[in-house]
């Protein structure tokens, strides 16, 4: 439902949050001072995201606020602007729920009230030995999560991989899963750092470790489609989901991969698919597919509560990613208002639009690049 005013002026901030972390922001502010907030964080491609908003954020002032026009400006082969695009989306939502009086979730059709949640304690492990992984998934562990990722595989490379240079990842994953109680699922993220053969050897030492979840293994490229639908059945035989597609771009290319049989749960991004309704889109898809839909969730707070509000309106959703205790900017930069997290489970933001927006004051507290289209 579009909103009646129209774009006055766009603001990208991009604040350095920790030693190796940026997130990135888009506000559309209208003629009436009202904002409407996105999260467009890609990192380490920052320059790209400010170049690709300076092409099209003029394009957009004095139009109306309705995020529908943006579908045709979205490139599924660039994803610096699928980014921006896609965070637009966010913003221009935002907008319209504000102007409906009614929360994001129920404006896109909420069906439920809580989501649940996996901890992702990669970020917050600066010590990267076996004993700072598991000192964090036990920090994890005690608020209540019963599902922790962790991608230990610092010293792969495609060039390099094999399980000798898996080593030390692996035996990080072991000493978690030493602390964690049964019931706890240990996943792993693999950040595409292995090829086929090696994807394939690797199995059996995570199904040692009693690994509930293999994510990225390998590129999320079409010409991997039949290596990832051989790897898919071994990783199932071993007890082990396969995981994948975190960067994709609008709905048919996770149709592609659910018809070639490549995964088992697909990671679409509310910050890359190309807004909302694509991310609607490409939940029926993968519903109709038989494959689990865990929206791809470990930057900042923009994208948490976008990513909250998507969940709570799916027909179907398996747990959300939380990229958790990396900073306490997470809660700061937007007040404090997101709900923390309660047995694994977290609310689903209410009020008016997308239920959090950024506090000038706590922004300004950090280095940040700003962007200003007007």
């Amino acid at each position: 439902m579009p909103g009646t005013e129209t774009i006055r002026r766009i603001l990208l901030r991009i604040p350095t949050v920790t030693g190796k972390t940026k997130w990135a922001f888009i506000e559309v502010e209208t003629t009436s001072g009202a904002i409407g907030t996105g999260e467009a964080t890609l990192t380490l491609q920052e320059a790209a995201l400010a170049a690709e908003l300076r092409v099209i954020g003029p394009t957009l002032l004095g139009q109306p606020t309705d995020p529908a026009r943006l579908s045709r400006l979205l490139d599924p082969q660039n994803l610096p602007r699928a980014a921006i695009i896609s965070a637009l989306d966010q913003a221009l939502s935002d907008l319209c729920a504000q102007h409906a009086g009614i929360s994001l979730c129920a404006m896109i059709g909420q069906r439920r009230d809580r989501v649940g949640l996996y901890a992702n304690i990669n970020r917050r492990t600066w010590n990267r030995s076996p004993e700072g992984f598991t000192e964090s998934a036990r920090i994890a562990l005690d608020a209540g999560f019963h599902a922790i990722k962790m991608a230990p595989f610092d010293e792969v490379t495609p060039d390099n991989a094999s399980l000798q240079t898996a080593a030390p990842g692996l035996a990080r994953i072991a000493a978690v899963r030493a602390m964690l109680p049964d019931h706890v699922a240990l996943y792993i993220d693999c950040h595409w750092r292995f090829t086929p053969p090696v994807a394939a050897e690797l199995v059996a030492p995570l199904r040692e470790c009693q690994v509930a979840w293999y994510e990225c293994p390998l590129v999320d490229e079409a010409d991997n489609i039949p290596a990832l639908r051989v790897l898919h059945h071994k990783a199932n035989a071993a007890g082990m989901v396969l995981v994948g597609l975190e960067k994709g771009v609008g709905s048919d290319i996770f149709e592609t991969f659910a018809r070639g049989g490549a995964y088992d749960v697909m990671m679409p991004d509310i910050k890359y698919i190309g807004g909302l309704q694509a991310m609607m889109r490409t939940g029926e898809v993968l519903r109709r597919h038989g494959v689990t839909i865990s929206p791809h969730n470990p930057t900042g707070p923009i994208c948490h509560a976008a990513s909250l509000a998507i969940c709570g309106a799916l027909e179907t959703t398996g747990l959300l990613e939380l990229q958790y205790d990396e900073t306490p900017y997470f809660d700061r930069l937007v007040g404090g208002v997101l709900e923390a997290p309660q047995a694994g489970t977290v609310a689903v933001p209410g009020g008016s639009g997308l239920g959090v927006a950024l506090d000038s004051t706590v922004m300004s507290e950090l280095p940040t690049m700003l962007v200003t289209i007007a």
